[in-house]
Parts: C-alpha cells; sequence; structure tokens
C-alpha cells in the first residue's frame, strides 16, 4: 500500500481548513442576513401595530357618533320649537301696539 506522506496530510488539513473557513464565513454571513431579515419584520410589524392601536381608537368613537346623531336630533327638535316661539314673537311684536310692555305683563289692556 501507499503510505501518506506528510506534506499529504498537511495539504488535507489545509484544505479542511480552508473549507471549515468558507462554511463559516458563509453561516456569519446568512446569520446576519437572518438577523436583517428580523429586524425589519419587527420594525414593520411594530409599525402595523401602532397603525392597529389608532384605528382601535378612531373606531371606538363610532358608538359614540350614534349617541350624538341622537342628541343633535334632539337639539333639532328643541331649535324648531324656539324658531316657531321667536316667529309668534315676531307676529305679536308687529301686530301689538303695546309690545313690549304687554309681552312683560306691564300693559294689561290691547
Amino acid at each position: 500500500m501507499n503510505e501518506i506522506g506528510a506534506d499529504t496530510i498537511r495539504t488535507m488539513w489545509t484544505v479542511s481548513l480552508v473549507i471549515y473557513a468558507v462554511v463559516v464565513v458563509v453561516v456569519v454571513i446568512l446569520l446576519a442576513l437572518i438577523l436583517r431579515a428580523a429586524r425589519d419584520i419587527r420594525i414593520g410589524v411594530s409599525g402595523i401595530w401602532t397603525v392597529g392601536q389608532q384605528v382601535a381608537n378612531h373606531t371606538i368613537h363610532i358608538a359614540l357618533l350614534d349617541t350624538t346623531v341622537h342628541v343633535a336630533g334632539e337639539i333639532l327638535t328643541c331649535a324648531k320649537g324656539i324658531v316657531a316661539g321667536t316667529a309668534a314673537l315676531k307676529s305679536h311684536a308687529e301686530e301689538c301696539p303695546g309690545c313690549p310692555a304687554c309681552v312683560l305683563g306691564q300693559e294689561t289692556s290691547r
């Protein structure tokens, strides 16, 4: 059998170490890419979370708008009554020679 010489063993160790170093460098590069991708994902998820919370905060107020619509309807009804009342007062004031004294109750006859 052929004996393996010291130079051959040294060459095989050198080749093995070079291959190992190349593999380690490739693994380090891949891990760095994975870490960068994970960081980008985390930043993206954080942005989505923030926007989601803002949307949730804004949609909470939709239920309050229903109450606002009902209150606004009541205000509109009251406003119509006030407009009718002021129209009646204007009509009375235009026809009554004793106004505003009669409205204040100071004049008893017309």
